[in-house]
């Protein structure tokens, strides 16, 4: 498929930066549908959409339309995944790409009957510097990952009423924030983590405002991680091995590691690809998938983050609106 037609769902920060991205590489989005008319059709004014839709709905029936970038509150995924994937088109989802478990694996056998391609919109699988970082752990020189240390924090006003605290569109730092650390930690690891530890402080309104999590997978590797949304952390990972240490900060859309090999006290700066262009990384990498490479979306991994978050909010006994039906 040579001229793949974008279509995106929802006007807000997301989409406008998917737009710029594709106008960055000489592309457009040729359709655009958003549950209040008048903002879809200012978004298109704005980047010279071809299609707007009176109901956007209507998406999901168009023949033309090969994929759609779903970028509505992650509590609204799922139903509009199916609405797509139902109709034969291909998505990209932002994370988290569901509320659960249960949702993504629903997904995925449905996607594989109707034969199209899931991708989350997860940039740690697709910067370029991640790339070259796991060529530099497959050479050898650094020896075997064995821990991987994680912080991301935000401070957030305590307005319980926004999304980041409002249980009714899946606040939390854990589908907000946690999905990041994760999708990184899983990345460098050998295998899924399947054994979960976890602390936890609840917001006012029942979410997960802060926690504390650490988890070991059967090859011995660790990770530990420190998520809040009511203090400010450095987005910092750092991925210690037998032989050295890579770290990286501002990993969510990293372009620049630092690796030290401890025996000689060198250093390596490692720089690959940009910032700004981190949505361009994405919609080639799904671009690549629905052509035919559909491992180069990673869904193995993010269906392995997605497991480890049901299972930490499980054992916190905490759910959304939607699961207590």
């Amino acid at each position: 498929m040579s001229d793949i037609k974008w279509a995106v769902l929802g006007t807000g920060v997301i989409a406008n930066e998917m737009a710029v991205a594709l106008k960055k590489i000489g592309r457009n989005i040729y359709a655009v549908g958003n549950r209040t008319y008048s903002k879809a059709v200012d978004f298109a004014k704005k980047y010279g959409i071809e299609k707007v839709y009176d109901d956007f709905n209507d998406m999901f029936t168009d023949s033309d339309v090969d994929v759609i970038y779903i970028t509505t509150p992650h509590n609204t995924h799922i139903e509009f995944m199916k609405k797509a994937i139902r109709n034969s088109k291909h998505i990209l989802v932002e994370k988290s790409i569901t509320l659960n478990s249960r949702e993504l694996n629903e997904a995925m056998e449905l996607a594989a009957l109707h034969n199209v391609v899931i991708g989350e919109a997860m940039t740690i699988y697709h910067m370029p510097v991640y790339k070259k970082l796991k060529e530099i752990l497959a050479s050898g020189r650094l020896g075997k990952v064995n821990l991987i240390t994680m912080n991301f924090g935000s401070y957030k006003e305590y307005n319980m009423n926004n999304r980041f605290f409002n249980r009714n569109l899946a606040g939390g730092a854990m589908l907000d924030i946690g999905v990041y650390a994760l999708s990184f930690i899983r990345y460098f690891m050998t295998k899924k983590p399947d054994k979960l530890l976890s602390q936890l402080k609840k917001a006012p309104t029942g979410v997960d405002e802060q926690a504390g999590l650490l988890l070991m997978n059967n090859d011995g590797q660790m990770a530990t991680v420190m998520l809040s949304l009511h203090s400010k952390q450095p987005k910092r990972g750092m991925v210690s091995c037998e032989k050295g240490y890579i770290e990286i900060m501002e990993y969510p859309r990293a372009f620049e590691a630092v690796v030290t090999y401890t025996e000689s006290g060198e250093k390596e700066w490692v720089k690959e690809g940009d910032t700004r262009d981190a949505l361009i990384y994405e919609l080639l990498d799904m671009e690549k998938a629905i052509n035919g490479d559909k491992k180069c979306m990673l869904l193995d991994y993010t269906k392995d983050v997605m497991d480890m978050m049901t299972e930490f909010r499980n054992s916190w006994n905490f759910k959304y609106p939607e699961e207590e039906l």
